[in-house]
């Protein structure tokens, strides 16, 4: 990956994966109707985004739900964002997830995006067809289901996009997106287990880590790696390795 000449994408793409990785040496399942691809970029280090190389995550996972609810018809389909690199349908259920590995060589990021996420395969979760067949039965709307080339192709296409308009502006170009469909809003949420301190999710700073408000006065920063989320029981908690 280090060779391919600067002006050149490179993606891989499986239909399944039988030995599929997550965060932390977890296992992902790869059963066939997922979306999953390993897609190379290059950052210059001294760039906007290469100063804030976590932020790399977000866009990915950001892109993935703007790839569906940027379709006309297709803006109320539940598809949100859950911290610090997951899909969510609404707050109750993963639909996918990135991983992301980078190495720096000389002045540029050589990174390797790994994104998975359900398309027509109902489990082991739910699928984002699931979701528009739901919307379908709920509002009696007639929005076709979705098909993974097409989901990769447009995600890949709003990862660019999220990319350039960050290089350009900064955080501030891509956080109102990024919060319009976050699921974390005001939430409160107890921080290193159940005995914890009980803390406010204010947003992310300009590093791409999670800002929390701790006894209505103390900003407190909360890093992705190491750190997961436990929507089940509201905390977060360190990853085990």
């Amino acid at each position: 990956m280090f060779h391919e000449p600067k002006e050149m994408g490179l993606i891989a793409i499986a239909t399944q994966q039988t030995q599929g990785k997550g965060r932390g040496g977890n296992d992902w399942l790869s059963p066939k109707g997922g979306a999953l691809m390993t897609l190379l970029v290059t950052i210059p280090v001294s760039s906007s985004l290469g100063q804030r190389i976590a932020f790399v995550q977000h866009l990915m996972s950001l892109a993935v739900v703007e790839a569906v609810r940027t379709l006309p018809g297709y803006e109320d389909i539940e598809l949100n964002l859950k911290w610090p690199n997951d899909i969510y349908y609404s707050n109750l259920m993963k639909v996918g997830g990135v991983l992301v590995n980078s190495t720096l060589m000389g002045n540029m990021f050589h990174i390797l995006i790994g994104c998975g996420f359900n398309v027509t395969n109902s489990n082991p979760t739910i699928c984002i067809n699931d979701l528009i067949y739901e919307h379908n039965k709920r509002y009696e709307t007639n929005i076709d289901p979705l098909r993974v080339d097409t989901l990769i192709a447009r995600s890949v296409t709003a990862l660019e996009r999220l990319i350039d308009i960050f290089q350009k502006k900064g955080p501030n170009g891509i956080l109102p997106s990024y919060y319009k469909y976050w699921v974390h809003s005001g939430q409160k949420i107890r921080l290193g287990g159940e005995d914890g301190p009980l803390v406010e999710i204010v947003g992310l700073d300009d590093c791409g880590f999670l800002q929390v408000l701790q006894d209505g006065k103390t900003i407190v920063t909360v890093h992705p790696d190491g750190n997961s989320f436990d929507m089940i029981r509201n905390l977060i908690i360190p990853k085990r390795s």
